[in-house]
């Protein structure tokens, strides 16, 4: 069986991280398995709190950064600390409801070319996500955020963005992995060096996948599921919509404008 590791990165919300490491725990029964939860200097005293909580299991770790130094870099300040096979890339928000982390890692490693997958996400009343996508054009994301507004073109292009003219409910290549849930091969991560510090948060999931698809295959394995709030804080933040706009212009500059292949 896989040895396996996860991250989570936390800012602010201490009862939903608690609630999302009390999940994984509970489904997860490998007994080397070492979830890292790391406070990205969290201003509301998460950190502290996630340091002084009992969670009764040794397999956690919890990381207090002094400040916070993004999504990216966050995930980063464990890298030199893996000793997994796999290690799972999670957000604050996912519960899991089932036992997935050791089936992933052992399809992962089992499956030839595979250096990374996402499972099937839902939201919390049960509706599906569409998560998987393509790879980002400019077109593709402008559609992306203009499409529940304005419907017509935008719809269409956004669906084809996230592949909902595409049959999800089999195992397929992808080439966006969200980074809500990913599952990578812990010798590729260290190979790339993890996420790219530049980006602060946004488009550093799909960044960090055309860097894993130099070394082999993204996957989404639509056969194990998890639950992922989803907060879309883009929209509604014009600050953080800003960062969004930021990130797009460095993922572009460095990977160009072009279509993928799937």
């Amino acid at each position: 069986m896989a040895k396996i590791s996860a991250c989570i990165v936390a800012y602010c919300d201490y009862d939903e991280v608690c609630a999302a490491v009390r999940s994984i725990l509970h489904y997860t029964a490998a007994p080397d398995f070492v979830l890292y939860v790391v406070d990205n200097g969290s201003p509301d005293g998460c950190g502290q709190k996630l340091a002084a909580t009992d969670f009764g299991d040794a397999r956690v770790s919890v990381v207090p950064l002094a400040e916070n130094v993004g999504f990216g870099k966050g995930h980063n300040s464990v890298l030199d600390r893996l000793e997994s096979d796999v290690h799972f890339i999670l957000n604050p928000d996912i519960l899991l409801t089932e036992s997935i982390l050791e089936p992933m890692a052992d399809w992962l490693l089992a499956t030839p070319g595979a250096a990374m997958a996402t499972p099937q996400l839902h939201y919390p009343d049960g509706r599906l996500q569409h998560l998987p996508r393509r790879k980002p054009t400019p077109w593709l994301l402008l559609a992306r955020q203009l499409a529940p507004r304005l419907g017509g073109g935008f719809r269409k292009a956004d669906d084809h963005y996230t592949m909902q003219d595409e049959d999800l409910t089999k195992p397929r290549l992808i080439e966006f992995c969200t980074g809500s849930f990913m599952a990578v091969r812990t010798d590729v991560l260290k190979k790339i060096g993890g996420f790219d510090p530049e980006y602060f948060m946004y488009v550093e999931d799909a960044d960090l996948t055309q860097k894993v698809l130099q070394e082999g295959e993204v996957w989404l394995v639509p056969q194990f599921s998890a639950v992922h709030a989803w907060h879309r804080a883009p929209m509604r933040d014009a600050g953080k919509f800003k960062m969004q706009l930021v990130s797009m212009g460095r993922y572009f500059k460095k990977w160009g404008c072009g279509k993928g292949r799937v």
